[in-house]
């Protein structure tokens, strides 16, 4: 059974910097990709970083790049996303999910084929 838990959202101004991390089953590296995803208001859920299936480098959409950056900590069984220079459109719930291995649909394409979700953290970007 894959379980993912999520940390470390909060208010922070704009400008600011977090570190979310996901907590994941022990083993699931071995079968998954996981991949982060955020969803705001009346808005679709986005893929913010994860493992590009095609040449195993992190994807991160151009609204992102340069600003988050995702780690993997095999030891302690957790994925972080470090997120700077956070600006009000960086508002949402984040969620980690894991992706199975034989599946070439990373978050590039979308979110149908991450099978297993954490709870979400809320993120919120104050001026």
């Amino acid at each position: 059974q894959v379980q993912l838990v999520e940390s470390g959202g909060g208010l922070v101004q704009v400008g600011g910097s977090l570190r979310l991390s996901c907590k994941f089953s022990p083993g699931t590296l071995s079968s998954f990709f996981i991949g982060w995803f955020r969803q705001a208001p009346g808005k679709g859920r986005e893929g913010v970083a994860c493992i590009d299936t095609g040449d195993a480098s992190t994807y991160y959409p151009e609204s992102v790049k340069d600003r988050f950056t995702y780690s993997e900590d095999d030891a302690e069984n957790t994925v972080y996303l470090d997120m700077n220079d956070l600006k009000p459109e960086d508002t949402a719930v984040y969620y980690c999910a894991a992706l199975p291995w034989d599946s070439y649909d990373d978050c590039r394409f979308g979110d149908a084929h991450y099978e297993h979700w954490g709870q979400g953290t809320q993120v919120t970007v104050s001026t």
